[in-house]
C-alpha cells in the first residue's frame, strides 16, 4: 500500500507537465501501475490523487451499493469516469489534463499534500487558506483518531 506524507510544491511548466515527489514515486513504485491515478475532487477545488491499489479499494467499495443505484452510479461517474491514469516520464513528469489543471486552478505551481493512502494536488494558496480553516477547526474541536491495531500483510481485512 503506497503512503503518501508531506507537502511539495512543484513548478507546472507550459505544456502542463509538473513532476511528481520523489517520495511520492517511490511509495508507488511497487504497485502494478507506475503513475497515478488523479480525478477531480466532488468535495473541494483540488485533485484526488493515489495509486492504483487505493482505487481497487474504492472499487470494492462501490460494489456495497445495489447495481444500478443512484448511489452506485454517482460514485462511479464522480470517480472512475473522471480518473486518469497517468504515468510519469525519465524525469517523474507527468502532464496534467487541461480540465484537471481549471478544476484546481493551478497555474505555475502545484501543490501535492499527502494525506495517507491518498494525496491531493491544490494551488497552493488555495492549500494556505484551507489548512489553516482545518487547524482554526481542530484547534477548537480538538479531534480524535482511533488508533487501530496493524493488519499483517496478507489478512485481507
Amino acid at each position: 500500500m503506497a503512503l503518501f506524507l508531506s507537502t511539495f510544491v512543484n513548478k507546472i511548466d507550459r505544456k502542463g507537465r509538473v513532476s511528481v515527489p520523489a517520495t511520492f514515486r517511490a511509495s508507488l513504485s511497487a504497485l502494478s501501475f507506475q503513475g497515478v491515478v488523479l480525478y477531480r475532487s466532488f468535495t473541494a477545488a483540488c485533485i484526488e490523487g493515489c495509486g492504483m491499489d487505493f482505487m481497487e479499494r474504492l472499487s470494492d467499495s462501490t460494489a456495497e451499493f445495489a447495481a444500478f443505484s443512484p448511489e452506485q452510479e454517482e460514485m462511479s461517474a464522480l470517480i472512475f469516469a473522471d480518473a486518469r491514469q497517468l504515468t510519469w516520464d525519465p524525469e517523474g513528469r507527468i502532464m496534467l489534463p487541461e480540465d484537471v489543471i481549471e478544476h484546481a486552478a493551478l497555474n505555475e505551481t502545484a501543490a501535492f499534500v499527502g494525506k495517507g493512502q491518498t494525496f491531493q494536488l491544490w494551488q497552493p494558496e488555495v492549500y494556505k487558506a484551507a489548512e489553516a480553516d482545518i487547524r482554526a477547526r481542530a484547534l477548537k474541536n480538538r479531534p480524535t483518531l482511533p488508533l487501530r491495531p496493524r493488519v499483517p500483510a496478507g489478512d485481507g481485512r
